[in-house]
């Protein structure tokens, strides 16, 4: 580890302390990698009637079933739970922060899964929206009239949206399975599910102060 030499004995001490402790944390994290691919591809879901718009492509929306986002490929889907929709009106500053993250990194995901970003709401407002902010990689999905987003925990009764991503693979004759979902909520009262999936808030704790208050926004001064 690199080493100044005006550090101070006392800083000296607490980094060494605080790369064990980042020592350990890579190894959890590699711990729970593993755990998690130990899941099996088993649980059946629904074939959903889907809208989709590939913002790489010149075509407009088509009409597509969850087993056709995976283009007659094995690798996995990953579709994002972006909160746009039902009771959520406007979209999520903070699934908007995350999102400009995923277009800038689409093309490196794609060599190894298929990649989408699935609302509740109007495609055609979404892609506005992601026109909006730039974005010219992703998979624009909208699951409006279908169960998707309810029947992975991800919508209430209500139409309020919780962020989150799901995991799928094929099964036999090309039929989803469902592999892994997580949210931002883990648990009652247990936060920060998602925060791997953004480097600004691992930026943020780089930093003397932290995260702190923050909260995206749309749009800054």
């Amino acid at each position: 580890m690199y080493e100044l030499e005006a550090e101070s004995p006392e800083y000296r001490k607490l980094r060494s302390e605080l790369l064990e402790a980042e020592i350990a944390l890579r190894d959890q994290r590699e711990k729970v990698a593993a755990l998690r691919r130990q899941l099996p591809a088993d649980t059946p879901v629904e074939d959903y009637a889907l809208r989709v718009l590939d913002l790489a492509d010149d075509g407009g929306p088509r009409e597509a079933r969850l087993s056709g986002l995976f283009d007659g490929s094995d690798k996995p889907l990953i579709l994002m739970h972006f909160m746009f929709g039902e009771a959520q009106t406007r979209p999520c500053p903070m699934c908007t922060m995350w999102a400009d993250g995923y277009d800038g990194a689409v093309a490196h995901l794609q060599q190894r899964m298929h990649f989408g970003v699935v609302v509740a709401g109007d495609l055609d407002a979404f892609a506005g929206h992601a026109r909006s902010r730039g974005w010219r990689n992703l998979l624009l999905v909208s699951s409006a009239g279908t169960s998707l987003k309810t029947d992975f925990g991800m919508q209430n009764a209500e139409g309020g949206q919780v962020p989150g991503v799901s995991v799928f693979t094929r099964g036999a004759g090309g039929s989803p399975r469902h592999f892994y979902t997580a949210g931002a909520f883990m648990a009652e009262s247990q936060f920060r599910g998602m925060d791997l999936l953004s480097p600004v808030w691992n930026f943020f704790d780089l930093t003397p102060d932290g995260r702190g208050e923050f909260f995206p926004s749309l749009a800054y001064e």
